[in-house]
């Protein structure tokens, strides 16, 4: 069942019209502010792939997708959980060079999701990559691109501001670093989720860095496929949710592995089994360009720059009858 939480005495800045207007604002000012920052071109993606490929994104490896067949070719396929892999292939077969990079909407079902204020089923991200050289894929230029992302959230912001001046949401521009070993050490009695919410309610904006590999305590900050970000080089994108009072993900990003992290993520994580795919022999033999690249919440991102209480408000799900009855309640309309 959903879990709802609800601000104290809430009540919507915007009402459905303006939300609606608002969101199509949002978007087409941040896919232009995101495309001049990291030199984007805009291309169409799949909906579904076939699962023989591995293609499709294995998230923290135990959600399930979404499979039906095709009645005319019997060919399988699979909703996709992100672009992460296809986009990679797509780079390379487009002719993309480096310092270029895509973008494109993604819609995906992630059915096995818990649902609450910001997780729905219904997942609908800018999937980005670009192509990166051997010189660029490191720390700092990670670190570069995610004040880039961050900037041109913060500059969409102050646009919607400009249209809607009741709108009262702040955001830190400025970005602090860390790494899930430094919160661990920070915080060793919290749970990731906790650790999160006090280093993120401290700094406002955050980028949490080194996420699925295994940690000194034996845990995992959180779970990470092997075979799409190096686990040394990738993060998720945090800010500080007044609304909510919690840390809000925004984005997973990352530099994706080459064939000696995939190689070695591989085995870590017991995986083996896939170097065989299409996809992954591919990248073992260095036949696909290095890269890097996330996907950054559509409907994560309209919730926190409209000052919005849950996800239901700025997209289409579905919900059971009890979250129906506590927004209703509460004046959370949900779409």
């Amino acid at each position: 069942m959903s879990k709802v939480y609800v601000p104290k005495d809430y009540k919507p800045v915007l009402d459905i019209y303006d939300t609606q207007t608002a969101i199509g604002i949002l978007k087409r000012t941040f896919e232009e502010k995101l495309c001049l920052a990291l030199n984007l071109k805009r291309v169409s993606a799949p909906l579904f792939v076939n699962p023989t490929t591995g293609m499709n994104d294995d998230l923290s490896g135990v959600e399930r997708p979404v499979e039906f067949s095709i009645k005319e070719t019997d060919i399988p396929a699979v909703i996709v959980h992100s672009l992460a892999k296809w986009k990679r292939i797509a780079l390379r077969d487009y002719e993309f060079g480096p310092g270029e990079g895509l973008y494109a909407d993604m819609n995906a079902i992630r059915r096995d999701e818990v649902l609450d204020n910001t997780h729905s089923v219904y997942t609908d991200q800018w999937d980005w990559e670009k192509i990166i050289t051997k010189e660029t894929r490191n720390t700092e230029y990670l670190k570069n691109v995610v004040k880039c992302i961050v900037g041109a959230i913060c500059e969409t912001l102050d646009i919607l501001k400009c249209r809607y001046p009741q709108l009262n949401v702040n955001l830190e521009r400025e970005v602090s670093f860390i790494t899930a070993q430094e919160l661990e050490d920070m915080y060793p009695d919290k749970t990731s989720k906790e650790r999160e919410n006090l280093y993120v309610k401290e700094h406002k904006t955050a980028f949490i860095m080194q996420i699925g590999k295994v940690l000194r305590s034996g845990e995992k900050h959180d779970g990470r496929a092997p075979d799409y970000d190096d686990w040394e080089l990738n993060g998720d994108i945090f800010f500080w949710d007044e609304k909510l009072d919690a840390a809000l993900e925004i984005s997973s990003m990352g530099i994706r592995v080459d064939e000696e992290s995939m190689d070695r993520q591989l085995r870590e994580a017991g995986a083996d089994d896939r170097r065989n795919l299409p996809f992954h022999k591919q990248l073992l033999e260095g036949k696909l360009p290095l890269t890097m690249g996330g996907g950054i919440g559509q409907s994560r991102l309209s919730m926190l720059l409209l000052d919005k209480a849950h996800i239901g408000e700025v997209q289409v799900s579905l919900w059971d009858e009890e979250t129906h009855r506590i927004c209703k309640e509460n004046g959370i309309r949900l779409l």
